[in-house]
């Protein structure tokens, strides 16, 4: 036999468990050298620098 359940599941209960499916906004914080928005502790994309040290060469297009 398999896992069959005995009752069913009420609807609040169901909703309620998948409360936490929702997406998430990212965080942006603003990048203190070029102002791009850079998710916070990680090297920014558009100028290579992290904590005010030059860490990545962007090239330039």
């Amino acid at each position: 036999m398999g896992a069959v359940p005995k009752r069913k599941i009420s609807n609040r209960r169901r909703r309620n468990r998948r409360s936490h499916w929702k997406l998430r906004e990212p965080h942006l914080v603003v990048c203190p050298q070029c102002g791009a928005p850079v998710r916070p502790h990680h090297v920014c994309l558009a100028c290579g620098t992290y904590r005010g040290v030059q860490v990545i060469e962007i090239e330039e297009e």
